[in-house]
């Protein structure tokens, strides 16, 4: 299996379009997924449109094919705190956008999952309970999977798997500012936010979950991600 994913979108439309024409073509065939970690909403113009695209995808391919996971942002809206076109909901905003549909959208949040396995890759928007080991979809609670913080790295003790996550922006966990690329710790974890409002793309991993591998998918091929400490 073949497993695309990118996460934080943030409202950036454009910049999501780039990342998927580096998908597209591949999304017909039968060993193919794509994975998609949160955050799809709150930072760019076009909060609206992100969701349609990904709705949209989901009715071409259908759900199991292109899989959209629960983020903290779509979270703050399931909550009531925000609404899809605010992070911070004020005493005159009106739910609903000029369509009045927000509903709809609404509903198609509450069934998002909170995290996804494929071979032995573990995809989530934020994190898991890293100490309980194999027993963390057990272990991990509903926050965690959606807003763990700080992000860890290293090893993950009694726990034989990878995780991918976004949640938190490349450039911090590496320390380097103008870095907002795919981080990879050279133990346990696949960090890929490149914060998009930023640096104005959004990075695209693919998993080869038969081969046990994991690369950068860029306009001029696939390349395997090694340790950010030997890359950089």
């Amino acid at each position: 299996m073949k497993i695309y994913c990118m996460s934080d979108i943030h409202g950036c439309l454009a910049e999501f379009e780039e990342a998927l024409a580096l998908v597209n073509d591949n999304l017909d065939e039968n060993d193919v997924r794509l994975v998609l970690l949160g955050d799809y909403i709150h930072g760019g113009s076009d909060n609206y449109g992100v969701l349609d695209k990904i709705i949209e995808l989901q009715n071409r391919y259908g759900n199991d094919k292109v899989i959209a996971l629960m983020g903290n942002h779509e979270e703050f809206v399931l909550l009531g705190d925000s609404t899809i076109n605010h992070m911070v909901r004020t005493f005159d905003e009106n739910w609903g956008s000029d369509e009045g549909d927000d509903e709809r959208y609404i509903w198609w949040m509450e069934d998002l999952p909170r995290y996804y396995t494929e071979g032995n890759t573990i995809f989530v928007h934020a994190g898991i309970e890293e100490e309980a080991g194999d027993m963390w979809e057990w272990g991990t609670s509903d926050e965690v999977f959606v807003g763990k913080y700080p992000p860890e790295i290293g090893k993950i003790e009694g726990l034989d798997m990878k995780v991918v996550a976004g949640h938190v922006g490349t450039a911090e966990i590496s320390g380097n500012a103008r870095f907002h690329d795919i981080y990879f710790d050279g133990a346990s974890h696949y960090y890929i936010d490149g914060t998009v409002l930023d640096s104005g793309a959004i990075p695209v991993l693919m998993v080869d979950t038969k081969e046990d591998k994991y690369y950068r998918v860029t306009e001029t091929g696939n390349w395997l991600i090694l340790p950010y400490d030997e890359e950089n």
